[in-house]
This record gives C-alpha cells, structure tokens and sequence, in this order.
C-alpha cells in the first residue's frame, strides 16, 4: 500500500470502521495481531474493514501517528481518528496483538457503535491497565 491508498482508505470509507495495523508482516507481535485479524473479519466485515501497512514500504505515517512500536493498531471512522480508552494512557492506539478473537470482535464493535454516535473516544470493553504486572 502506498500512502495515497493508505489516505483513500480512510478517506473514503463512509459506512464502516477502518482498522489500520501498522507494522512489519515478520515482526512476532504483528504476526499474531494479523492472525487475529484475518480470524475475525468475516464477522465483522458488515460494519469495518481491515488494512495492512507495512511501515518500512510506506513511512510517511511514522511520524504523523508516532508509529514507534513493532505493531500498531489505530481505528478511523468516517476520515477520523476514533481513539479508545484500554486503560493505559495511550488512547491512540493499541502496540500490542490481542489474541482472543471474541476481545477484539468486542472492541471494534465499541468502536463502530460509539464511532457511529459521533464520539471521537470510547472506553475499550476491557481495561488493559493491568496486562503487564512486574
């Protein structure tokens, strides 16, 4: 994908919830993040879409979205950020995979239906403040 495609898709996209991995299709984190992905799209094809970015082919989102993280998950509806609160701090995006499809299948329909009421931020089904104890 090129940065024009990457902008048409969010740009045009009216209906749906645009997911966008940013990240490297060997990195482990992304792997397991895409294989989730690809598990739950046809269920959740009626209301998003999901797009691939491989952000060494096309870094021109690297500084604007502070892509700085192996794997990044952000969503956009309707040519805007819908940023989700998981809990961490960062309401911008997800660096991390999820791995359980019905957790991920929950979060994007949060984001569609909150997205789709106009909000710009909504809370994530689950808090992920405590996934990493020390």
């Amino acid at each position: 994908m090129a940065r024009w495609q990457v902008d048409q898709a969010i740009i045009t996209e009216e209906e749906k919830v645009v997911i966008m991995r940013f990240g490297h299709d060997w990195d482990s984190t992304c792997m397991v993040m895409d294989e989730t992905l690809h598990r739950i799209s046809e269920k959740i094809k009626n209301f998003a879409v999901i797009y691939v970015v491989d952000i060494s082919e096309v870094p021109d989102f690297n500084k604007m979205y502070e892509l700085y993280d192996q794997c990044t998950v952000m969503f956009f509806y309707r040519n805007k950020h819908i940023m989700v609160d998981l809990g961490t701090g960062n309401n911008n995006k997800i660096t991390w995979a999820i791995e359980d499809n019905q957790e991920m299948i929950d979060l994007v329909e949060t984001v569609y239906r909150g997205a789709s009421k106009g909000r710009g931020l909504v809370v994530s089904p689950k808090d992920y403040s405590t996934k990493y104890k020390y």
